[in-house]
This record gives structure tokens, C-alpha cells and sequence, in this order.
């Protein structure tokens, strides 16, 4: 935000620290100045105002910082130019009545709901000449980045920039019914705003309205319909508090963002709505003439009023490990405006004004007597404290173990958004996803149930410079179970432009479940069920389920050609999806020593035709268990389905690796292991070796 230097000296009767010290010294106390910039003859400070300090959205806030860390005294008086002295915020501005005239045989208000609109109050001034604002005026809103209008709209802007408060001045002539209604905006309401262009309005916009139509996006943006013209005579002032809330979204469907809905979208201090309202009135009745009405409308439900926090001094020693004498720290919240109501040796009660909406608990004060005190002058103190080991975070470590392993493989990290999009979901037909209540776009609708829509999105874009590539990803997927929101950890990872296909995959697979310490896994034919989750995604006769220990804990294969070309991937992919959590569980650190063999490994293969129903677990059963000791490993290295294999049926494929640690086996030995595995695979009738 820009601040005038010049502005900021008017509050002060003493000269204050040169610009390039001053931001230097508002950087370490209060913001950041992010640059300081002459501009004729004046320096304009771009001042990085933090969120919560919406007091600060003005020159009266950055005022009233300077004068708590320069210690020069803050003066309530503002002067400029000829016009004449007014309190801040301690008393009123000056200005006439008109006895004579009375507001409420001109203007009457209603508020429909007074959470959209907590506070609303306004003015009638008659008789106002319009034109040109003084010079003086028009320097400080420029160096400001605003651009003069006519003195009646200069005077809003000049006293939104000064208190912070936004207000509007509406032609009085043009209200039709003389009424003022702050209302929800009607469907396919529309209104032309001072920027020209035509807004479309629903129930969601708050407006400001007449007896007929709409006069101003409230909080945001005035109309056309009652805008000041050169041919203005009488107007009406309005300042009012806006439920912050409904500003913002309102500003961000009409893609509309103004000063205005800036300041209001932060909350602002419904008691600043008045010292706006009779500090507006005086800046007009001094540069436009005029007579102002007796009286305003106020419409104040709830009235906000300051609270007390109970400060307890040692609190500042506890927090901040430095001793500040109790009269500094008094004289240090003081200077903040905060009000001392009560104290005792140790506690003070302390009276937050309600524009410090960012004062709540003891700690916010704590924290502003250590930045006025100076975070330069806390002394550097070793804490005390017993130190204990945290527990071991198994995710933690796991995770940085598996990205090592997949990254010495070649594989790449990637971090995707946690979301998809309709599109995605339309196209893969996913059902019912969890939605947000409030996506950025499209894009950006869902959360991701799977990690596989964006891997393939990934190898789309990078298929046009890189002919061969590995991604994977670890992180949460997020689904509905029995009507509860779910989350889980997940690895998955894609390869593209391999010409080895499944058994590459399968060796890659193999080799991070043997370094992670993993041995009793095993591959089972993809059985692709209504419970299986998005089936769509795996080639049903190039993929398989990767189980340990009897349990499913993910899937490997390739991605079904009908996705790839949804998504325009040219070539195959392939993929793995594996619970990570259920990873993390079977991984072991340990690993039992068992020294290689010193005698020769004999290999086997083996083709069965068995049942499509069949699953590799209970051939492999079979194969293990008549196999016995001498039998070291077996691997299932093909699953055909085909034109040379009978209907009905499947044929698996495998090695069977034979090894003795205490001797050399001979092939009448192996002859004779290999015969009597044949044997209790073909005791089931459905089972058949080919020869």
C-alpha cells in the first residue's frame, strides 16, 4: 500500500526521522517497506501492511505506529491547507448544521440483514457546487495512486486513504422514493457501474438500493444511476460496515476489486464508520460549500465495544527472556492506545480499542511490547531445557528410504495438485468423488482419489521432449467409505517409452521391496471387481495385484490403451499404485544374514493351463509346498490368454530355481523334484503342465 511521507507528518507537531531512516525503522517495528520513492515533493512509502493490522490500511494507522517507536507525540489534530482543525479519533470534526433542515424528511434507510451490514450511517449536505478538488488535495491522492475525480469524490477517497474507512456519495435527487435499502441483490439483477461496464447480479451480491432499482455493489463499486455529476445540488454520504466475508466472495464472482472491497474484505472497525462520516462531511462543507441536514441516519444493531485482557508482566520475561522494566512496558502499550484499567504488582487489565481486532490474548500483547521495545535489543539466550529424542517418525524416514531407492532406479519425483478436474471425471466415469465447497476452476473441482490421472497428465506434456522417462509421486489420495471422508498415503510412479514392459516393471518393484526388507511378496492375476478401485485404469490381461503375505497392498501393470488415448499419450505406460501406509508396516530395517550358496542354482520352467478363475496364489501354494526345501524361488514370469489357449482357460508361466547350501544338486535330483511338483499340480483335475 502507498503512504504519503508528507501526509504522515501532519499528525506530528515535530519533525519526524528522515523517509530512508523512517522505513528503515517502521521495517523493524511494525512492516515491511518494501521501497521509498520521491515523487516532487513528497517520498511515497509502499508499505507491506500485514492482514490482520487492517487499522493500518490508512495514514491515521501508520501515524499512530511511527509515533509509539519515534516517541514523538501523536497529535489527534490533522491540518491541510486552509481547512480547518478536527479531532482524531477523539472528538468530531467541525462542521455547521443547518437547523432548519432535517435529514428525516429527506432520507430514510433499511437494512434487510444486519449480518451482511452490521452498521450503516449517513449524511444530507444541500446545495454542493461540484468541480475541481484543491490542489493540495489532488497531490496526496496522486502520490497515492489514486486519480482526482471532482472535490465530492476526492473527499471520499481523500478520507478512505486518511482514517481507512471507504465511504460514497450518492446524487440525493436521483434516489428514487428518497429511501436507501441494503439488500441481496435479486436474480438476473444487473447494474452499470462508474467503470462503464454492465455487472451481473445474484442473490449472493450485496447491494445498495433505491425503491426500484440498484444504486451500488456494496462495498465495492458505485452505479451510475445516483453517481456525482457536474449537475449535482444534494447528495447523501453513506459509511458503512460490510460483513467482510460476503465482500470478498462477491468482489471474487464479479471479478471486481477496488479499495474499497479491499479494506472492507479485512473487517474493519464498525465504530470507524462514524469519524469516517463526520470527517468526510467536514472535507466537503470546506472545499464544496454546502449545508449539512441536522442529524444522521445510524443503523447500529450490536454495537462492538473495546474488551479487556488481564496482562500479567512476567508474562513478557516468560515469552520474550529479557526483563522490561514494568513502567517501560506500561509506557509502550500506552503509546499503542491501550488503556491500563486496572493494575497490581504483577497484572495489569488492559482496554483493547476495537480497532485492534488482532488483540485478543495475553501473547498479542506480549508480542506488540517487543517490537516497540525493539527485536534488536532481546538478548541472545540459550534456552534451558531438557532435551529428549522424539519418537521416530516412521513415514518420515520411510519415505526419504523409498525416494532414494526409486531415484538410484531413475525415476523421477514429481509434485502434482491434490486435486482433478470435471473433465477428468467425466472422461474416466469415477462416480462420486469429494467435491470442494469452493474450487479455484474446474481444474481444480475434486480431490484426487488417485494419483494415476496426473502421472498420465505428467506423461502427456513430457512425451513431446523426452522419449523415455520415470515418475513417481508419494503422498494423500482422498475417497468416501460408508459415507465418511477418507484419506490414505500412496505411491505410484508411471514408465514411459520402455520397450521390456511387465517384466521390467516387476523387476523395478522387486528390487525396492528386497531394499526396504520385504521378502515374502508375490504377483496375483488383476481380478477387477465393483469394489476395486478405478479398474478403468489397468490393461485387464497386462497387469497383476501385488500382495504380501496373502494381503492386497497394491497394483502393477499397464495402463489400458482407452486412457492413455483419452488423454493423448502416445505409446504405452506403464504403472504402480501401492499403499503406502501398508508399505511403511512391512518394511524392516533389519535384515537376517544368509550367506550366498557355494553350489550351482539349477532353473525350471513351468506352463500350466488352469480355470480363468484360478488365482497365481493357490498355484504358487502348490508349486511351495511340493517343492520343499530345495526349492529356493519361483517366478511367475507370463500370464497368456490367447488364440492358441482353449476358451476358459489361461496359461501361467514359471521359474523354478532350485539350489542346495550343502551340495551340488544333479539333474536325477532336480529330475526328480521337478516330476513330483507336476505330479500335485495335476491331483487337480482343472490343472493341466504342458509338455
Amino acid at each position: 500500500m502507498l503512504f504519503s511521507y508528507n501526509w504522515l507528518q501532519s499528525f506530528f507537531d515535530k519533525k519526524l526521522p528522515r523517509p530512508k531512516k523512517l522505513a528503515e525503522l517502521l521495517t523493524l517495528h511494525s512492516f515491511e517497506v518494501k521501497e521509498v520513492e520521491r515523487k516532487n515533493n513528497d517520498f511515497v512509502f509502499d508499505i507491506d501492511v500485514t492482514p490482520n493490522r487492517v487499522d493500518c490500511f490508512s495514514h491515521l494507522g501508520i501515524a499512530r505506529e511511527c509515533s509509539a517507536f519515534t516517541n514523538l507525540k501523536f497529535l489527534p489534530v490533522q491540518q491541510a491547507g486552509k481547512m480547518q482543525n478536527f479531532c482524531l479519533p477523539a472528538g468530531r470534526a467541525k462542521f455547521k448544521e443547518d437547523k432548519d433542515i432535517k435529514i428525516k424528511d429527506f432520507i430514510e434507510i433499511e437494512v434487510e440483514n444486519r449480518d451482511d451490514c452490521p452498521r450503516y450511517v449517513g449524511r444530507v449536505i444541500f446545495g454542493v457546487k461540484v468541480g475541481p478538488s484543491p490542489k493540495w488535495m489532488q497531490k496526496k491522492l496522486i502520490s497515492c495512486g489514486v486519480l482526482p475525480i471532482n472535490n465530492i469524490v476526492d473527499a471520499t477517497n481523500y478520507v478512505m486513504l486518511e482514517v481507512g474507512q471507504p465511504l460514497h456519495a450518492f446524487d440525493l435527487d436521483r434516489i428514487s422514493g428518497r429511501k436507501i435499502i441494503v439488500r441481496r441483490a435479486k436474480r438476473r439483477e444487473k447494474i452499470k457501474a462508474l467503470d462503464g461496464r454492465v455487472y451481473n447480479l445474484d442473490e449472493d451480491v450485496l447491494i445498495i438500493a433505491d425503491s426500484e432499482k440498484p444504486l451500488a455493489i456494496a462495498g465495492i463499486k458505485g452505479g451510475e444511476e445516483a453517481e456525482i455529476s457536474p449537475e449535482t445540488k444534494n447528495i447523501f454520504i453513506e459509511s458503512a460496515n460490510f460483513n467482510p466475508i460476503l465482500i470478498r466472495k462477491s468482489a471474487r464472482k464479479l471479478k471486481l476489486k477496488t479499495d474499497a472491497s479491499f479494506r472492507f474484505e479485512h473487517g474493519l472497525d464498525p465504530n470507524l464508520v462514524e469519524i469516517g462520516l463526520e470527517r468526510v462531511v467536514s472535507l466537503i462543507q470546506e472545499v464544496a460549500q454546502g449545508k449539512v441536514a441536522k442529524g444522521g441516519v445510524d443503523f447500529y444493531p450490536k454495537r462492538v465495544k473495546p474488551w479487556t485482557i488481564k496482562f500479567n508482566i512476567k508474562r513478557v520475561r516468560e515469552v520474550l527472556g529479557i526483563d522490561i522494566p514494568p513502567a517501560k512496558i506500561i509506557e509502550i502499550l500506552e503509546k499503542l492506545d491501550l488503556k491500563i484499567k486496572k493494575k497490581t504488582n504483577e497484572n495489569l487489565w488492559i482496554v483493547v480499542p476495537t480497532y485492534r481486532k488482532d488483540l485478543l490474548i495475553e501473547e498479542d500483547l506480549v508480542e506488540e511490547v517487543g517490537r516497540i521495545y525493539g527485536y534488536k535489543n532481546l538478548l541472545k539466550i540459550t534456552p534451558k531445557a531438557p532435551l529428549q529424542l522424539p519418537e521416530k517418525d516412521e513415514i518420515f524416514v520411510w519415505g526419504l528410504e523409498i525416494k532414494k531407492i526409486l531415484k538410484e532406479m531413475g525415476f523421477v519425483e514429481v509434485y502434482n495438485y491434490s486435486f482433478v478436474g470435471r473433465e477428468d471425471k467425466e472422461k474416466l466415469n469415477l462416480g462420486k468423488l469429494i467435491e470442494l465447497g469452493n474450487p479455484i476452476s474446474d481444474e481444480f473441482r475434486y480431490l484426487r482419489p488417485t494419483f494415476l490421472i496426473n502421472l498420465i497428465k505428467n506423461v502427456e506434456k513430457n512425451q513431446k521432449n523426452f522419449n523415455q522417462f520415470k515418475l513417481f509421486e508419494i503422498g494423500k489420495v482422498f475417497y468416501q467409505k460408508k459415507g465418511k471422508f477418507q484419506e490414505k498415503r500412496m505411491l505410484s510412479g508411471v514408465i514411459f517409452g520402455e520397450r521390456e514392459g511387465f517384466p521390467l516393471l516387476k523387476g523395478f518393484i522387486d528390487i525396492l521391496f528386497e531394499q526396504i526388507g520385504i521378502s515374502d511378496k508375490y504377483y496375483d492375476e488383476y481380478q477387477p471387481t465393483p469394489d476395486k478401485f478405478f479398474s478403468i485404469f489397468w490393461h485387464i490381461k497386462k497387469s497383476a495385484e501385488i500382495k504380501v503375505s496373502g494381503k492386497e497392498i497394491g497394483f502393477l501393470g499397464e495402463v489400458s490403451k482407452r486412457v492413455t488415448e483419452l488423454y493423448g499419450v502416445k505409446g504405452n505406460i506403464l504403472a504402480f499404485d501401492i499403499d503406502f501406509d501398508e508399505l511403511v508396516k512391512l518394511a524392516r530395517e533389519e535384515a537376517e544374514y544368509l550367506p550366498i550358496s557355494k553350489y550351482p542354482s539349477a532353473i525350471r520352467d513351468i506352463a500350466i493351463l488352469v480355470p480363468l478363475r484360478t488365482k497365481v496364489a493357490d498355484v504358487l501354494n502348490v508349486i511351495y509346498a511340493s517343492g520343499g526345501s530345495l526349492l529356493r524361488d519361483v517366478d511367475l514370469f507370463d500370464i497368456y490368454v490367447g488364440e492358441e489357449i482353449p476358451d476358459g482357460l489361461k496359461n501361467l508361466a514359471f521359474h523354478l530355481i532350485f539350489q542346495s547350501e550343502k551340495k551340488a544338486l544333479s539333474g536325477k535330483e532336480i529330475d526328480e523334484l521337478f516330476e513330483r511338483i507336476i505330479k500335485a499340480i495335476e491331483e487337480n483335475p482343472e490343472w493341466e503342465v504342458r509338455k
